[in-house]
């Protein structure tokens, strides 16, 4: 099959060289492209031709790399894999048509019906209603906990309990969980931890770092950037040892793959079967973006910083939740895991839901739509659109309210944001 796996070490074509994080967001996993083009080239082909019939049929038994249909992989989206692989310090990846997608075939590559998923309760809410309304139809339970009661998650865990699931910072209840910690526990207990990195990115702490298994993100958000493409990404972070009782699905491929047999099921099976494969132009458009992630998230996290602090002083804001503020509960937490940096979102409360919606109606810098990552500053009513279908004791559990509103903090000259907001509040 195609580069199925791709080595840590793997970073340039002269691999003798190491280059730091910021340098491998522009040259990681590139290779020189057609006429020395710089850029990741759109291989626009649903399928490769080979020149033998035996040369394909090695390609489909494993016994050589190559590529044969876009739906198990395509050049433009095996550059992009490389790259968030060496980014977040993992082995290989798998690029999906939404994070969505990517948490669907990670998360069905090692569960099967009886088993059980222990996930934060405060999850985004598609993420939500996947594990609590699509799986239960197929005989897979989640147990939903408070991430930050580290006793709850160890408690949570059970005997058909097969993987633990969090964000590294909640969307859009902004609690951040001890993710290190979290890990000891589901190492304890011998179950792979999953993190949907969306909101941090690998800027912020690579999945490495925080000793996650594996890392999941939207690619449409931060990474991409500019609102121009959706997708996703399993990154394997090679650390889990997946011979186990636990997991007999995966015995004939550890016993071929070893370390890569959580890549190579994903691959092989639910990614191809299922078909939710990314499309050349999107993984070249996701390509372009991570080449400033860093410097994007800088001015993110310092305008979201700024933001905070100007909304808590506001007389019509009733609270703020952004981890970057001293007060809030995760600060500590946040510090240790993130350094410097908070993130680019933030939430916070008006009188009510009415006053919600004045606010929203009344900016016109900040655009109101469905999305987080963007260049531009979004905002939202978490309770009627995205959360729309949950009712109170879920939304409670979400940390939604009628009279929250999601703020994306985009990189616009922040005295224009704080500008805008500033008018719209005025007006309530």
């Amino acid at each position: 099959m195609m580069g199925l796996f791709y080595s840590r070490g793997e970073q340039m074509t002269d691999r003798t060289v190491k280059y730091s994080f910021d340098t491998l967001l522009i040259h990681g996993g590139l290779e020189p492209g057609p006429a020395g083009a710089t850029t990741v080239p759109i291989v626009q082909s649903s399928s490769f031709a080979q020149a033998t019939a035996e040369e394909l049929e090695d390609i489909f038994r494993g016994r050589k790399v190559g590529q044969v249909y876009t739906r198990v992989g395509n050049p433009t989206t095996e550059s992009l894999e490389k790259r968030l692989a060496l980014l977040e310090g993992g082995q290989a990846a798998i690029a999906t048509a939404s994070g969505m997608a990517a948490i669907t075939t990670a998360v069905m590559t090692i569960v099967r019906s009886g088993d059980e998923i222990l996930a934060s309760s405060s999850l985004f809410g598609g993420t939500f209603s996947l594990f609590r309304d699509t799986l239960s139809g197929y005989g897979i339970s989640t147990t939903f906990v408070d991430p930050t009661d580290l006793a709850a998650v160890r408690n949570g865990i059970n005997d058909r309990t097969r993987l633990v699931f969090v964000e590294t910072i909640g969307n859009p209840k902004m609690d951040v969980p001890d993710i290190p910690a979290i890990a000891l526990i589901a190492r304890a207990a011998g179950i792979p931890l999953l993190v949907d990195a969306t909101v941090t990115t690998p800027c912020l702490a690579r999945g490495s770092d925080l000793g996650a298994d594996i890392v999941i993100h939207s690619t449409s958000k931060f990474i991409n950037g500019t609102g121009s493409a959706i997708g996703g990404v399993i990154i394997d972070l090679g650390r889990f040892d997946w011979q186990s009782d636990k997991f007999p699905h995966f015995e004939p491929f550890h016993k071929k793959y070893r370390a890569f047999a959580f890549t190579a099921r994903a691959r092989k099976l639910i990614h191809k079967d299922f078909g939710a494969c990314a499309a050349p132009m999107n993984s070249f458009l996701l390509a372009e973006g991570v080449e400033t992630l860093s410097l994007r998230m800088e001015r993110h996290c310092a305008n979201a910083q700024k933001l905070a602090q100007f909304l808590k002083a506001h007389d019509r804001v009733r609270w703020v939740n952004y981890p970057g503020l001293e007060d809030s509960p995760h600060h500590q937490v946040a510090k240790k895991l993130y350094g410097d940096k908070f993130g680019g979102v933030l939430t916070f409360g008006l009188a009510d839901k009415a006053a919600a919606f004045r606010f929203i109606n009344g900016v016109r810098l900040a655009k109101n739509l469905a999305n987080i990552g963007d260049a531009k500053t979004l905002v939202i009513h978490p309770a009627s659109t995205i959360c729309c279908d949950y009712g109170p004791e879920e939304k409670g559990l979400m940390g939604v309210g009628e009279e929250m509103v999601r703020v994306s903090v985009g990189i616009e000259a922040i005295n224009d944001i704080i500008e805008d907001f500033d008018s719209a509040l005025n007006n309530l």
